[in-house]
């Protein structure tokens, strides 16, 4: 069947508006929104909530209470945008990455082996007391401190590099985690980037070089969206 390229055009058009996205994007985690929700939820007026809704109309439907939901048009729509945004990233971070230095792994590394020992200080420093008998005996990581450990090293880099993108031991060496999409690096990323590093570390890498992408060393960073430069 031969493509109608006005309705690929008028498409475009119709999702090429910011609130229109919004809409659609919140529709999808709320599952359904009455009219006065999604007006609340973006500021507007009735009048121009009216009018978006009516532009929108082939990708929403309407519950038997009145409330609005997408359609199985408006997933495909939604697929098509977070395939538009995730292209527009990369073609960004391209543009951009002549003025990003990105963190060289040998410094990444040193920064790492900075954080376990500030880490294994924190965690030492909580435990020595009950532990004595245990130190002594050179048993210390073999019990349950183990798990406290990596515990600690995940909420320490997590707080800090969400907080900054600077754990101390990054701050040393010079080098900064940083979201690909230029955006303000958050907690959650954050949070998924160091899990990966504290809890599964070996496949973390193997899969990471496998990627072949300089910016993602280790496979949670690509899945994060971030990356680490130099600052």
């Amino acid at each position: 069947m031969a493509v109608d390229e006005k309705n690929v055009s008028k498409l475009f058009s119709i999702l090429s508006n910011q609130l229109r996205r919004d809409i659609l994007n919140i529709l999808y985690e709320k599952k359904e929104q009455s009219f006065s929700d999604l007006m609340n939820a973006l500021d507007i007026d009735t009048g121009k909530m009216s009018f978006h809704l009516r532009n929108l109309k082939l990708f929403l439907e309407q519950t038997p209470n009145g409330k609005y939901r997408l359609n199985s048009y408006g997933q495909n729509a939604l697929r098509l945008i977070r395939d538009t945004e995730a292209l527009s990233i990369e073609v960004d971070f391209s543009t951009k990455k002549s003025n990003m230095h990105l963190a060289t792994f040998s410094r990444r590394a040193l920064a790492f082996m900075f954080d376990l020992g500030v880490a294994f200080t924190i965690t030492v420093a909580i435990t020595l007391l009950t532990e004595l008998n245990s130190l002594f005996a050179g048993q210390y990581l073999l019990d349950i401190n183990l798990l406290l450990f990596l515990a600690l090293l995940w909420l320490y880099s997590t707080l800090l590099e969400g907080f900054a993108g600077q754990t101390l031991g990054k701050t040393l060496f010079g080098i900064k985690v940083v979201s690909v999409s230029g955006k303000k690096l958050f907690y959650d990323s954050a949070a998924v980037r160091n899990f990966g590093k504290c809890y599964l570390l070996p496949v973390d890498l193997l899969v990471g070089l496998r990627l072949k992408d300089g910016r993602f060393i280790r496979f949670f960073d690509k899945f994060a969206g971030t990356t680490v430069i130099k600052v």
